[in-house]
């Protein structure tokens, strides 16, 4: 053979068929069809010698004919917010594990909080004809998924609400859990809280500063304007407020972080300063445990396999009214929110 023919042979994209199979195997199209689909009607020889004329070639069914037949791709999509952000492996490993049970295919993308790129990334899926969508929303408005959900995609939101479209949603109880974290400081004899939070526009940033807010109001406590920041989750940013509120002549003597990203940073901070200051954060962050940090934990995982089950009792036909689940946080106490006032 010349180094052109090798050459050809090998190109990429130049996938075999069932037909080179049946060449191979030295049988009909119709005999590869039923051994590939498991079909009867073939005898043990007949089939060992397409099996193995099927592992010679490295032959893969080609399922888009049977897309076209069923009206099913046997896949989903997962549009995260962040994929570095570490409440998202559990999650997104959680909708894997109960997408492989149900036989399909989970292809996953971030938004990067963008809501113009969430947008582009859903119906890019969509266009793959994904049978169900499970979404971080990074916008708050979603009535471009109306053609695709009324086309039959099923949709699952899960962390934040959907945005003017009626969907299933899997969130957790962001406003208790940060209500629980506050009071816990309180509790432990702080008056003088600050709250540093995500962006106001993500709902989740907006209902722990509710938490807090409650927390604050339920102990009799008035808010002073600087105790209270929202915005980028950056290290700077995050940094920033944090020494403006633990600075002057009346400096808070506690802070709760409104997502891991914060936490972290706070962390940092406070490790460079001599005088305590009590660290409450929501979301569990890598060595909190070591460290002592406590935490408000939203069990990821829970979230997603509901979020992925919910997607799939849709797919299987369910037509029950909309549903919106909240699963409950827990404080986990392991130092740090437990700190008394300096």
């Amino acid at each position: 053979m010349d180094r052109t023919a090798r050459h050809s042979e090998t190109r990429y994209g130049n996938r075999p068929t069932m037909k080179d199979v049946a060449a191979r195997a030295g049988v009909g199209l119709k005999t590869v069809s039923r051994v590939v689909n498991s079909e009867p009607g073939v005898t043990p020889d007949t089939e060992r010698r397409v099996q193995e004329a099927i592992e010679a070639l490295g032959f893969r069914r080609n399922d888009s004919a049977r897309v076209l037949r069923k009206g099913r791709t046997a896949s989903i999509g997962l549009v995260l917010e962040d994929l570095a952000d570490p409440f998202y492996g559990p999650l997104s490993r959680a909708v894997e594990e109960v997408a492989r049970a149900h036989g399909a295919l989970l292809i996953n993308g971030s938004s990067a909080e963008d809501p113009e790129r969430e947008q582009e990334l859903v119906l890019a899926l969509c266009a793959r004809r994904v049978d169900g969508l499970i979404v971080i929303p990074a916008g708050d408005d979603h009535r471009y998924l109306e053609p695709e959900i009324k086309a039959g995609i099923a949709t699952v939101f899960v962390d934040r609400p959907a945005g003017h479209v009626d969907v299933d949603m899997v969130l957790s109880d962001s406003f208790g859990g940060s209500r629980e974290g506050v009071a816990h400081l309180i509790a432990h004899g702080h008056r003088r809280i600050g709250f540093i939070g995500d962006q106001p526009r993500i709902h989740t940033a907006t209902e722990r500063l509710r938490g807090y807010h409650a927390a604050m109001t339920d102990a009799g406590i008035t808010v002073e304007d600087g105790w209270v920041s929202l915005g980028s989750t950056e290290p700077e940013r995050v940094r920033t407020a944090a020494e403006e509120m633990l600075s002057g002549p009346e400096p808070v003597t506690a802070l709760f972080a409104g997502n891991n990203r914060v936490t972290v940073t706070a962390v940092r901070v406070l490790a460079e300063r001599e005088r305590p200051v009590a660290l409450v954060g929501f979301d569990d962050i890598e060595l909190a445990d070591l460290l002592g940090i406590t935490v408000i934990s939203q069990d990821a995982a829970a979230v997603g396999r509901t979020a992925a089950e919910h997607l799939f009792r849709r797919l299987d036909g369910a037509d029950h009214a909309t549903a919106r689940v909240e699963l409950p946080t827990t404080l986990i106490p392991r130092g740090s929110g437990e700190l008394p006032p300096a």
